[in-house]
């Protein structure tokens, strides 16, 4: 029964992010038409000609209904520009912001939830003062004046990394996984791992920050809540060592609202690096879908923003299930 609930809410999601995704690109000044052919000078029976091809000479609910017919098939259309069908684009695109958030994320867990616990353990202190000055500046910090500070220092003075693409080599590895790092060190080419490691650097660390100082904040919260738990002054007073109370019974506890919001961070990155990726030209689906937008290209723009809500929806339903592993309390 929960399991159908759950499986109801995720449909009522989809369909509410569809019907307004729908609706704001309807609602939103351009024509794909005149987009599309710029300044060439064709005829009125052309550009009616493009429109009926293109399906926007139906009236807004047939457009939409069609659409929400296609997509229960799988079928999201075809790209305006790019002439092929929008999944195939997607797909092209998608491993490139998968291993961006992969990174960025695995940066994030491995400095938020260790400050997070020292900062809770040490409440008052200056290590807990400093991490909280650290927390607050990175959630303030937007991401798109971030990347640009990293890229004026580590790339325009220092020249420490490039400032913009996934790779300098033009000669890439077989896409085994379509992941570079993983195809790089598959193919046995340290030199081209190095190499896309130094790209992925920037762009990652300027999504991990802001996740970090939250990731640190609940976790502080939550390391803070936990040792005045009785069963750990209990564990205390037993005599047991502080490093094995603390990652048996402290660690433990306050991980359960950590990996709640961990779900959330990162769903947020997969669905809100758009600007990040425009930044440092990173080839993703954000990036695509900023220049999607502006090209008015409502097939793919759709199809992608479905795709974000879906990975939303599914990254919280296993959050639902990690934090009942972790708390088995709720669970019941």
């Amino acid at each position: 029964m929960r399991a159908a609930r759950r499986l109801l809410h995720v449909a009522v999601v989809l369909f509410g992010t569809s019907l307004a995704v729908f609706a704001m690109m309807w609602a939103t000044p351009g024509d794909p038409v005149q987009v599309m052919l710029g300044d060439q000078r064709v005829s009125a029976d052309q550009v009616a000609a493009l429109r009926h091809e293109m399906g926007l000479d139906l009236p807004p609910v047939a457009r939409y209904a069609s659409f929400v017919r296609r997509a229960l098939h799988g079928d999201f259309g075809r790209s305006f520009f790019h002439h092929r069908p929008v999944i195939a684009v997607i797909a092209e695109r998608l491993p490139a912001t998968i291993e961006l958030t992969l990174v960025a994320s695995l940066l994030a867990l491995l400095a938020g939830i260790p400050l997070g616990l020292f900062a809770g353990v040490r409440r008052g202190r200056a290590l807990d003062r400093l991490a909280n000055i650290a927390s607050l500046v990175g959630v303030s910090m937007p991401g798109f004046w971030l990347g640009l500070v990293l890229m004026l220092l580590f790339s325009v003075t220092l020249h420490l990394f490039p400032v913009s693409g996934r790779t300098g080599f033009a000669d890439e590895p077989p896409a085994l996984t379509h992941f570079l790092l993983i195809d790089t060190l598959l193919a046995g080419r340290p030199a081209e791992f190095a190499d896309a490691l130094r790209h992925i650097a920037l762009p990652a660390i300027t999504l991990a920050l802001p996740m970090a100082a939250v990731l640190m904040r609940v976790t502080r919260a939550a390391v803070i809540d936990v040792l005045r738990a009785d069963y750990v002054v209990f564990a205390e007073a037993k005599g047991l060592a502080r490093r094995r109370v603390l990652l048996l019974h402290v660690l433990k506890n306050a991980l359960a609202p950590a990996v709640s919001v961990a779900a959330l961070e990162i769903g947020a990155l997969l669905g809100g690096n758009m600007i990040v990726e425009t930044v440092f030209a990173w080839p993703g689906l954000g990036r695509l879908v900023v220049e999607a937008i502006f090209a008015r290209n409502y097939p793919l723009v759709q199809a992608a923003v479905l795709l974000y809500a879906t990975s939303f929806v599914l990254l919280n339903f296993l959050a639902d299930l990690l934090y009942g592993v972790l708390n088995p309390r709720i669970a019941r």
